[in-house]
């Protein structure tokens, strides 16, 4: 018996330190990065609660060096299929860019933003539902 534990036993200690070893090389922090004194707080909003789900928070727009990143402050809402953080033109998802999978429904999170968008046009920040094109939450800049 002790023989067949063996080698699970190693198996699941391998397996436990490549999580670790992995979790320290990629154990960055964007906020830190986004917070200095060259970062420019350009757009904010909080965000209202759309017709599928609790939305609260912060949205902020930050500039740096003429790139720019989406961080969701205060963050919270409710879980949901395929969500993804949205600069949209309309509170609906129409004319938008997506900036990728929600990571966590809660927290702080930063997004980086492709490019230098026309924000005279791009007023809204939004969490919406691909797979079922539900709105979750919006927020206006200003």
């Amino acid at each position: 018996m002790k023989k067949k534990l063996l080698p699970v036993f190693v198996i699941t200690i391998l397996l436990m330190a490549c999580k670790k070893e992995n979790a320290t090389a990629t154990s960055t922090n964007p906020i830190l990065e986004m917070v200095d004194t060259t970062a420019q707080l350009k757009y904010r909003g909080a965000f209202m609660s759309g017709p599928y789900g609790t939305t609260m928070g912060t949205i902020k727009i930050y500039s740096k060096l003429n790139v720019y990143s989406m961080v969701l402050d205060s963050f919270t809402v409710s879980n949901g299929p395929d969500l993804h953080v949205y600069l949209s033109k309309e509170i609906q998802p129409l004319n938008f860019i997506d900036l990728g999978v929600l990571r966590a429904t809660s927290g702080t999170q930063v997004y980086a933003i492709n490019g230098t968008p026309d924000f005279s046009q791009f007023k809204y920040g939004l969490i919406h539902c691909q797979q079922f094109d539900h709105l979750f939450g919006s927020a206006s800049l200003q």
